[in-house]
Parts: structure tokens; sequence; C-alpha cells
């Protein structure tokens, strides 16, 4: 267990919240309040080496993040930065915050879509996202307690309103909406309810207060147990159009007006669809356990397609060097950079699909219906050690090159047969495997799974049925 407290000599953080994205830890396990203010002097340290002198700070609605937040602002503070402190709400009202004031780093306290007893940091660096090799670089200045001195500021500087004004200011009018919201007590909650005011039509909101312990369900929607109490209120007021957000507002959760779910991906097609109408040939990102169908329509839509990495801070990276304005997730993340920020807001995203809704003669469940359909797996994950999964991936690489199969390998292997697709990736936040399978039928479905299956075996690795 660890003893909480604040230091500014050296500091070793956990290895386990170093991720690939951000950082996320179990509180009282592998991070503390101690670790907050270690973050915030080696982050206020690279933002002061960037020659940046703001930062913005904000946080979550679990039950850790204030005492995080006030740890984190005391170290980034210590290094000479002004911080300005935005204070509760979700992740992309932070992101806001980083370009409405200007500054030069933000940092959000967030354990996103994890259990209430996680939380963990979400950062952008000069107006882009900080992950990867900048997060064990971190962890490095943190060790040696190599830290920027300096004496800072600290002020509150809350923008609840200007960020819903924002949000509100994108909407295109048409047809009136009926539209049910789910917040799911997350840090969105204010935000939705804030939002369904604002917007025309009839508005039905869940869960809109914010409450740490997620005491009706578990605050990701994309798993479809969570969306129960969303479907029940699209049927019980004739809703067209369902929208869930998880615990930190930056993923989004559709379901039509039968209760069906929208994947990120065929959100993705419709966001593209009216995207190419004014902006022909641009690029359009999605990762790379997205269907083909995407890839296929945004082709015959006229945009280019491009396949990438699985992770926010990849896409948003990616985003930047080809200047694609739309990208998204089937982790429904969705990044919006026409007339946008380019970062994931799921209100955002949210606004947009209602305005392309409204603009539409027909409801959303007939948009659905229109969209290419396919026989696929869920996402699906087999435990394999931190130590290990990479190698399994590398192996599976060499098996299939020997076989002289149709692979990409972007981001782990995915393959492509006859029949469809089937992909597997280690994954950068769990010690695990990620797999999936796309078939146009459920045969070609089995065999795909039986050639994933395979692919396994040859590893070493003892797949449980799927």
């Amino acid at each position: 267990m660890k003893t909480a407290g604040t230091s500014n000599g050296p500091h070793r953080l956990d290895p386990t919240i170093l991720r690939e994205y951000d950082m996320r830890g179990i509180v009282g396990q592998t991070l503390d309040e101690g670790d907050a203010h270690a973050i915030g002097r080696a982050f206020g340290t690279m933002v002061r080496a960037a020659g940046g002198g703001r930062a913005a700070t904000g946080y979550d609605g679990r039950l850790s993040s204030p005492v995080l937040e006030e740890a984190l602002a005391s170290g980034l503070s210590a290094c000479g930065l002004t911080v300005l402190r935005v204070g509760l709400g979700p992740t992309p009202m932070l992101y806001y915050a980083s370009h409405a004031l200007d500054a030069d780093g933000a940092i959000m306290i967030t354990g996103s879509h994890n259990p209430p007893d996680y939380n963990g940091f979400k950062m952008m660096l000069s107006g882009g996202p900080f992950y990867g090799e900048q997060i064990q670089e971190l962890g490095r200045i943190a060790a040696k307690g190599d830290f920027a001195e300096g004496s800072g500021s600290v002020e509150d500087r809350p923008l609840f309103d200007d960020y819903i004004a924002r949000l509100v200011g994108d909407f295109t009018g048409g047809r009136a909406l009926r539209v049910a919201w789910d917040a799911g007590n997350g840090a969105a909650g204010p935000a939705t309810a804030a939002l369904a005011s604002a917007l025309p039509g009839d508005h039905t909101v869940l869960f809109a207060d914010i409450d740490g312990t997620f005491p009706n369900h578990h605050p990701d929607p994309t798993l479809p147990e969570t969306l129960e109490s969303l479907r029940g209120a699209i049927e019980a007021n004739d809703c067209e159009i369902g929208i869930a957000f998880d615990g930190d507002g930056d993923r989004i959760g559709v379901l039509d007006g039968r209760g069906r779910i929208l994947w990120g991906d065929q959100l993705l097609m419709l966001l593209a669809e009216d995207l190419l109408k004014r902006r022909p040939g641009a690029t359009v990102i999605a990762d790379v356990k997205a269907s083909q169908a995407l890839f296929d329509r945004v082709a015959a839509l006229g945009g280019v397609p491009l396949m990438w990495r699985t992770g926010h801070s990849l896409i948003k990276a990616k985003m930047a060097e080809t200047g694609a304005p739309l990208a998204g997730e089937m982790s429904g993340h969705i990044f919006i950079a026409d007339g946008y920020y380019g970062y994931d807001d799921a209100l955002y995203a949210a606004v947009r699909l209602l305005g392309i809704l409204a603009r539409s003669e027909v409801d959303l469940a007939t948009l659905r219906d229109g969209l290419p359909e396919f026989v696929n797996t869920p996402e699906l994950r087999f435990e394999c050690s931190e130590e290990r999964k990479f190698g399994v991936v590398d192996t599976v690489k060499a098996y299939v090159a020997a076989r002289g199969d149709e692979v990409s390998l972007i981001d782990g292997v995915r393959v492509r047969t006859a029949d469809g697709w089937w992909l597997l990736r280690a994954s950068n936040t769990q010690a695990a495997l990620v797999g999936r399978c796309e078939a146009s039928d459920e045969a070609g479905l089995a065999r795909l799974k039986a050639a994933l299956r395979a692919a396994l075996e040859v590893a070493g690795v003892d797949a449980p049925d799927f």
C-alpha cells in the first residue's frame, strides 16, 4: 500500500502507471497524491523546457480526483508555471481550455472508463497529445528529481458556460428530434444536461448527477450491458436516438430508435458522408479494429481512407501529421478537426451527429439500415502477460508471412482473406492480446475464427472458445 505525501526530491513512479496513451493506476496501491505532485513537477519541467509558462488542469467525478488535482497543481506551480484550474468536468472541456486559455500544457485527472478505484492523467503538451516516449521521459525526470524550480501561481479559471456555448454554436438546425441521453454519473453529466437544455427538440437525460461510485452502471458505452437504461428511455419516450458517454466524456455510444447499437466505425461512416460532401478528397482515419466496410465506403465517397494504430493519442498525432479532418476508433473516440480542434470530444461528436439527423429526411434507424451489413465478433481479449504479449504477436507475424497471407502490420497483424479479415494485436493498456474477425456471412466468420485460433495455437496461446 502506498503512503500519501509530497516530495520535491527524486520520486519513483510505479512503472505500471506509465502507459502508452496516458497514466493510470489504482488509488492507494499504485497511485497517490505524492505521485500526483511528482507528476506535476516532472510535467511542469517538460513544459518549461518547451518554452511554456502556463498549464491547465481539470478533474473528473471520481472520489479521489480533487485531492490528486490539488497535489498536481502544487507540483506544477513549484516549477514556476501559472496553473489555470478549470475544475470539475469532462476531459474534452479541459482540452478545450488548453486552446481557449492558450495553455502550453494541460493535464486531466481522470480514470476514464475504469472501475471507481482507478484514476489517472491525460495530458497535452504544446497543443498536441502527450504519449509514448514522452510519458517514459516524465517517469525518468521524476526518478532523478531533476525538476525545474520557480515560484508559480494557481488561478481558478472555470469555463463551463463557454464550453457549452462552443458546442451549441456548431449545431445546424432542421427538423425537431427526440433524444435520450445517458451520462452514466460521469464527469460529463452537468455538461450533458446543459447541452440537452440548449438544443432544440425533446430531450430525456439519465444519470446526469456526478457520482464517483457509478451507482447505475459501469461508465463504458462500448459494453452493451451498460446501455439497457438508455434503451428503455428510448422506448418510453419514443426517441429517435440515444447517446451515452463514458466516465470522462471523450467516448460516445449511440443507439438508434429501435435500440440497436451503432459502433464507432458506423458512426464514422455517417460523419464521413456528411464531411466529404463539403470536403471531397479529405483523409478519414480509423483504427485497425474498424470494419473494412468503413474504409471501402470512405473511398467510394471520394475520400482517402487511412488505417492507423489503435490509441487516442496515436490517432490525434496522425491527424496532425496528415491534416485529416475526421478520425475515429471502435472504442467510441471520435476526433473532428473540421471546424473544431481535432481532439476526442464525445459531446461535440453528438452535436455533429444530431445536426446530420436534423437535416436528414429519414430517421437514424433508416440511415443505419443503409449501412453495409457484416457479421463480426466483438473485441476479443485473451489474457497474456506483459512480458509475453508482444512476442506472441511477433510469432504470429512470422507465421502469416510464411503462409503468404495478405497482411497489414500497422498495429499487430490484420490478415485479409476471401471471407473477410481477422486481427491480433497486443493491448497497450492491459496484459492481454486483442482479436477481432469480420466476414460477410456466418460460415465465413467461422473460418476466420478458426484461422485466428490456429495462429494463437502456433504462438502457444490456448485460446478459449469465441
